[in-house]
């Protein structure tokens, strides 16, 4: 079993983009600058978010962070977002999910700019990557897409099998592993709340992504020998022997499934640092406008 290490992946890519700002920055280029909208205090959202401006930092970006309260309304989130569409300092901007349940969700997702969505949600940018035209990746597909590659396993003619069909991970993925080229060329099953046989399935998978959101729900029984298990999975569980008072685990039961892995990521310290890569990775590419001009 190889660990697919999160932390060591990331760190390396951070390095690369922070030389590629420098030189950026010193043949002229604009110092790229990522915002973030957060409403409420989610525990999960504020430390994400955090992460996040602490990378920006690390790497050489400009960052900003807009708060507001809970009680915001649909309206004013909507002028936020306009506001921000409008800075012609800031290159992309993500808004936090969740929000509050007055908020439609899909309603402030598609008020972002295309061209600063770097988080990849909005429709002309989903509609993009599923004909494989130039677009801003969805940040936790992309950085499973480069565990992949920095990891050099091969994904042509495997079967992959995803479990969860969220428009954030489980369908992006579905598209991008089938599409014709590296990583891809799988034959991909997406799989759900309604999947019957579900272990079954699983048990032919040679690429297992896991993403529905129950804490150690796979188990070694529904992994194949030598299966590459991608574990998107972060819950955080009630543990009165930690410090904090909980424990993060993944999708996946580590310890039973990892002796029967051939790669498999570690929670935490796996795909979730990937996924603030492919957001840095976005916002450099929206500042060189790379994608749209």
């Amino acid at each position: 079993m190889q660990l697919l290490d999160g932390k060591a992946i990331s760190s390396q890519i951070k390095f690369e983009i922070k030389n590629e700002v420098e030189a950026w920055i010193a043949n002229g280029g604009k110092k790229p600058h990522l915002a973030a909208i957060l409403v409420g205090a989610d525990g999960a959202s504020e430390t994400y978010v955090a992460s996040k401006i602490r990378s920006c930092e690390e790497i050489g970006f400009t960052s900003t962070l807009l708060r507001f309260g809970p009680e915001i309304s649909e309206k004013e989130l909507l002028e936020a977002v306009e506001g921000l569409n409008n800075d012609a300092d800031v290159d992309g901007f993500i808004v936090q999910l969740p929000l509050p349940k007055h908020i439609s969700e899909n309603t402030i997702m598609e008020a972002v700019s295309p061209a600063k969505d770097v988080d990849g949600f909005h429709p002309v940018n989903v509609g993009k990557m599923c004909k494989g035209l130039p677009a801003y990746i969805s940040a936790t597909p992309f950085g499973i897409l480069e565990m992949l590659i920095r990891a050099k396993i091969e994904t042509s003619g495997k079967h992959c099998v995803v479990i969860g069909r969220s428009q954030i991970v489980g369908l992006p993925m579905s598209i991008l592993m089938q599409r014709n080229e590296y990583p891809g060329n799988c034959t991909v099953t997406i799989t759900h709340s309604k999947t019957q046989n579900l272990k079954e399935i699983c048990q032919t998978a040679d690429i297992l992504i896991v993403a529905l959101g129950r804490p150690e729900f796979v188990t070694a029984d529904y992994v194949k020998e030598g299966a590459v298990v991608i574990d998107v999975g972060i819950t955080r569980v009630v543990d009165e022997t930690k410090k904090s008072g909980f424990a993060i685990k993944g999708d996946v039961n580590f310890n039973d499934v990892a002796p029967k892995a051939s790669y498999i990521t570690p929670v935490p310290g796996g795909v979730g640092l990937m996924t603030i890569c492919g957001l840095l990775t976005n916002t450099f590419k929206a500042a060189k406008k790379e994608i749209y001009q």
